[in-house]
C-alpha cells in the first residue's frame, strides 16, 4: 500500500527536485560572476534549503545529533558512512555554517544543473575513481584549502554507497592524505542513517516517512593523534553509530 500511495507523491517530488535544480543553476551562476564566493554560497545554502524541504512531500524527517561538538574556526574532516544522495543535502544544509566540501566522482561534474556547477566552482573536488595519482592530487588539493581557510570537507571512506544501509569497509588513502595536508583539522565521524530508504525501491517510486539521523562523533585532533589511531577511531565510531532496522 504504502508503494502504491508512494507513486504520485514521487511524481510531485520529482518535479520539485526537477525546478529546484534548474533554478538554482542559474541563480549560483550569477551569484558567483556578479558577486564572488559569498554571494554563491549563500545561493548553495538556499538550494540545499529547498532540495530538503522538496522530501518533506515524501513525509520525510530529519534529526541531527550533537551539532554542538563541532569546532569552530578550525578545519574539519566530515568522514561519514553513505548511502544515498540525501546524505549530500543533509550535510549540506544542517552543517552548511561549516562550509562543506565534497569529494565527489567526476561523473557528477557535469550534466546536472546546480549539482555539476556547484561540485566545479564552489570548492570541491572530482575524482576520477580510475585514476589513483590524479584521485590522490585532488584530495592533497582540498587538503590543503580545508588548512588555509578553517573550512570542512566531506569524504566517504567507503567509496561507494551502500544500498542496504550496511557499511562497507574504509579505505585508508584518502583519509590518510587529508590528514597529512590538513594537520591543524579535527576528524569528526559521522553516521547516517536511514537514507538509504529514501531510495529502498529504486529511482522510482521514492521510499515514504522516513527519519534520516546524522549523529555527530567526538571529533579527533589530527595533529595529536597518529594516523592509525584516528582512522581506527573513526571507523569504530562511524560503524557504531549505523542502526540497521
Amino acid at each position: 500500500m504504502q508503494k502504491l500511495i508512494s507513486y504520485p507523491l514521487s511524481v510531485i517530488y520529482y518535479f520539485l527536485f526537477g525546478m529546484t535544480l534548474l533554478i538554482f543553476h542559474i541563480i549560483q551562476w550569477m551569484s558567483l560572476n556578479l558577486f564572488g564566493y559569498s554571494a554563491h554560497k549563500k545561493s548553495v545554502d538556499a538550494m540545499y534549503f529547498f532540495l530538503v524541504t522538496n522530501t518533506l512531500v515524501l513525509g520525510t524527517r530529519y534529526k541531527i545529533e550533537n551539532r554542538h561538538k563541532l569546532p569552530a574556526g578550525v578545519p574539519l574532516i566530515i568522514a561519514a558512512n553513505h548511502q544515498s544522495l540525501y546524505d549530500i543535502t543533509t550535510i549540506g544544509w544542517f552543517l552548511r555554517k561549516f562550509h562543506p566540501k565534497f569529494i565527489s566522482k567526476k561523473e557528477l561534474g557535469k550534466g546536472i544543473p546546480s549539482v555539476s556547477y556547484n561540485l566545479r566552482h564552489g570548492g570541491s573536488v572530482l575524482i576520477d575513481r580510475k585514476d589513483a595519482k590524479q584521485s590522490l592530487s585532488a584530495i592533497r588539493e582540498i587538503g590543503q584549502y580545508i588548512e588555509k581557510t578553517r573550512r570542512t570537507v566531506v569524504i566517504f571512506p567507503e567509496g561507494t554507497r551502500s544500498k542496504t544501509g550496511k557499511p562497507k569497509p574504509f579505505a585508508e588513502n584518502g583519509l590518510k592524505i587529508l590528514c597529512k595536508y590538513a594537520p591543524s583539522a579535527y576528524m569528526v565521524p559521522v553516521s547516517i542513517n536511514n537514507s538509504w530508504k529514501m531510495t529502498r525501491w529504486g529511482a522510482f517510486p521514492m521510499g515514504l516517512g522516513n527519519k534520516i539521523t546524522l549523529t555527530i562523533h567526538d571529533p579527533i585532533p589530527v595533529k595529536d593523534t597518529p594516523f592509525a589511531e584516528v582512522f581506527e577511531k573513526t571507523e569504530q565510531a562511524v560503524v557504531e553509530g549505523i542502526k540497521l532496522s
